[in-house]
């Protein structure tokens, strides 16, 4: 194949499916990892593409964020996996915190036989803990987010401050040692923000893609979150790189 027919590739790659992993798609092709590389960096010169660790981005996915529907159906293993990690980090009494988040939904539908006080801006993850025996459910209003289905604005802001709760899980779509815990929106940056602040320990919980795909609004550093669960399609060298922002590094 020549160079010319692996950029066009790559670029219907990276349209597709929003990102490009190097190990992947040079085994796929049977070249050197370090050609795909290359070619990352022509199509990334062309505006095509943004090279982040490990592979790189679709420039016109970056400000793109899926819907709920969409989210939820990506990575569903892996999301499950995290979610189930997340639950030995949930006290059996006391309060925590859910942001709004597939990831964290699937954490809302694994709360049983605990006596909680769960407090959450999530329309989907309010509908899952209405009627739940044993949880004491509060809802932050404010304007919500059609995409994430996500209460944000001042009113959200006006009732998280002063809260202090024992545990929040806090989810993002793109995490990086560099620049920390971020999310396209500025809205729900700042709700973000606010649900770190308003916690004794911060879980961030967030699949391996979201990896190095840092995006506009940075809500926390990592040196601000207690514990980072994420899974085992992580690469390896990022672990140490992440532990030693400041999280204890969980692999799900």
């Amino acid at each position: 194949m020549y160079a010319a027919e692996r950029h066009q590739l790559l670029a219907q790659r990276a349209r597709r499916d929003g990102r490009i992993d190097v190990g992947d798609i040079a085994a796929e092709l049977g070249v050197a990892p370090e050609t795909i590389r290359r070619d990352l960096g022509v199509l990334e010169r062309q505006g095509t593409v943004r090279r982040v660790y490990g592979g790189a981005v679709a420039i016109e996915r970056l400000d793109f964020e899926p819907e709920v529907a969409q989210r939820d159906q990506t990575n569903a293993a892996e999301k499950d996996a995290i979610a189930r990690a997340a639950l030995d980090h949930v006290p059996d009494r006391g309060s925590i915190l859910l942001d709004a988040g597939t990831t964290t939904s699937r954490i809302a539908t694994l709360l049983h036989d605990r006596e909680l006080t769960v407090i959450t801006n999530s329309i989907p993850i309010s509908s899952i803990l209405a009627n739940r025996p044993g949880i004491t459910l509060h809802i932050l209003g404010g304007r919500v987010r059609g995409t994430t289905l996500a209460a944000v604005e001042d009113w959200t802001l006006r009732m998280l401050d002063g809260l202090l709760v024992d545990v929040a899980f806090v989810g993002a779509n793109g995490f990086s040692a560099e620049h920390g815990c971020t999310t396209p929106d500025i809205a729900e940056s700042a709700v973000k923000a606010a649900v770190v602040t308003a916690a004794r320990k911060r879980v961030l919980v967030a699949d391996h893609t979201k990896y190095g795909t840092d995006q506009l609004s940075r809500f926390a550093t990592l040196s601000e979150i207690d514990v980072l669960i994420t899974d085992s399609g992580i690469d390896p060298a990022a672990v140490g790189e992440l532990a030693e922002a400041g999280p204890e590094v969980v692999l799900a």
